[in-house]
């Protein structure tokens, strides 16, 4: 308790409130750029700490953490544009809105989404962190591969009208991951004798073409053909539109809901808001009573996947604060700046600098409410972006597109990856293929072949041990239950 009042006095800190302010501000500027994520904003930010404080210099890093995953959803509301992966699953709904004139509404849901999956994950990270850390611990490479196929199941409900043709693209995203070196053999695989193939190909380049890239061509293909309203071309009166807490409460059962969902998955190593917002989104797609909307402009989708990516924020400094492990690679930037202030990481942070800890965990409260004022701000001009003719905004956005893709691995293949992806994407789209479950097999990819090997390594080659370990066979049996339950839910649709 003591820790908590020596905090709270540090929290009055100007300086402290200062850097929050700015990492915020520029976690938000960062994320909304397309391939420009929250981890590059943590990085930029990261040798501006070395002069500073080490509270003071954690807590810039969290704003900028916090203004980075909420920032990525500007774009992909407004252009179709996701700043960031775990954006994605906000694509669909938040443009559709966009389409529909209501910029500014979309703009606001996320927001308030936003704010309060990262406070509501804040309140985990103060009381159960302890708990949650030590459930996410007992997780062995059998549990990540359970965890990797339930998430692969979200593809079903995400694949339109043709599961066929979900499966299709998701067996793209998964191949397009294996070219490359064998991270276990050191083998080559599916580069042709090509070398620029041999570092694999890039998911933020891929992500950039098949959402962004692709959108751009198609825009114009209208604008040529002079059939169609004009892409941007959007009544939006920025600041008129009431977009409010009454509103918001409408949908506190989903808030609730996502918020958990992100919360458990965040506190879970290696996982992050991308594979959060696609769960949460995918809950309640399948818990609708109308979810031929999701997709066509749900508000209800959209907050599910905002909350849900921002309730990561918290939760993945839980077993970095706790045992000293990395959630993802921004926790293990902030890390790496506990230990460059000479701080020991684990439970003994929490026994040898308490005030510190207690501090950084007060300062992320502060760092959500900071984003809610910044962003309500950002957001009348942001919603302007709609307004501006497509002759114009077309080619900023290529031309951000093409800086995203390079910065993402400061080499010009990159830049060439997103144009072909952008040219894949639009023909693709033009049959009906969708873009979402390639991106969702490209972001569990990883895990999932990491944690198989490693599991048929542990068990000498026998698939028993995914059944017969508890937490491993439940996430197994829900995968099972996702796959099955939107033809159950069909079919009953179908006898009313």
């Amino acid at each position: 308790m003591a820790d908590i009042i020596s905090a709270l006095s540090n929290m009055m800190a100007l300086d402290i409130f200062v850097c929050m302010i700015i990492g915020v501000a520029v976690g938000i500027v960062i994320g909304a750029l397309p391939g420009l994520s929250a981890t590059l904003a943590v990085t930029l930010m990261l040798p501006f700490t070395f002069s500073l404080d080490a509270t003071a210099g954690i807590l810039l890093l969290i704003g900028a953490y916090c203004g980075g995953v909420y920032g990525g959803s500007i774009t992909a509301i407004l252009i179709k544009t996701p700043g960031t992966p775990a954006s994605v699953a906000s694509v669909a709904d938040g443009f559709a809105l966009t389409k529909e004139g209501k910029a500014y509404e979309a703009l606001m849901a996320s927001l308030y989404g936003s704010v309060v999956g990262g406070v509501l994950s804040g309140v985990a990270l103060l009381f159960i962190a302890p708990t949650i850390a030590k459930l996410a611990v007992n997780f062995g490479p059998p549990e990540y591969f359970a965890l990797a196929v339930f998430g692969l199941t979200i593809i079903a409900s995400v694949s339109g009208k043709s599961l066929a043709k979900g499966l299709m693209m998701a067996g793209l995203g998964l191949l397009i991951c294996c070219v490359g070196i064998d991270p276990y053999e050191g083998q080559t695989r599916f580069v042709f004798g090509q070398s620029f193939l041999y570092s694999g190909i890039g998911m933020v380049p891929v992500m950039i073409g098949v959402f962004a890239i692709s959108e751009v061509f198609n825009q114009i293909e209208i604008h040529i053909r002079s059939v169609s309203e004009e892409f941007g071309h959007v009544e939006v009166k920025a600041g008129k539109k009431k977009w409010g807490i009454r509103e918001l409460l409408e949908y506190w059962k989903t808030l609730l809901k996502s918020s958990v969902t992100g919360i458990i998955v965040g506190a879970i190593p290696g996982t992050g808001g991308a594979i959060a917002s696609f769960l949460s989104y995918n809950n309640e797609k399948m818990s609708s009573d109308h979810p031929e909307e999701f997709g066509n402009g749900s508000m209800t989708g959209l907050i599910a996947a905002e909350t849900a990516k921002n309730a990561t924020t918290g939760a993945t400094l839980i077993p970095m604060l706790t045992l000293g492990i990395p959630g993802d690679t921004v926790t293990a930037i902030l890390l790496g700046a506990l230990t460059i202030h000479g701080l020991s990481t684990g439970p003994k942070l929490f026994t040898d600098y308490g005030v510190l800890v207690y501090t950084v965990i007060l300062g992320f409260f502060v760092v959500n409410i900071i984003m809610l004022f910044q962003g309500k701000l950002a957001i009348r001009w942001f919603a302007r972006l709609t307004s501006v003719p497509s002759a114009i905004l077309m080619p900023i956005i290529l031309i951000l597109c093409l800086v995203g893709a390079y910065s993402s691995n400061n080499n010009w293949t990159s830049v060439w990856i997103a144009l072909v992806s952008g040219f894949i994407g639009f023909i693709l789209q033009k049959f009906d293929y969708p873009m979402a479950p390639l991106l969702i097999a490209m972001v569990l990819e990883s895990l999932t072949e990491m944690s198989l090997r490693q599991s048929l390594i542990m068990s000498d080659g026998s698939l028993l041990i995914f059944v017969t370990r508890p937490i491993c066979l439940i996430f197994l049996l829900l995968a099972v239950f996702s796959v099955f339950l939107p033809f159950i839910q069909k079919r009953r649709r179908k006898r009313s």
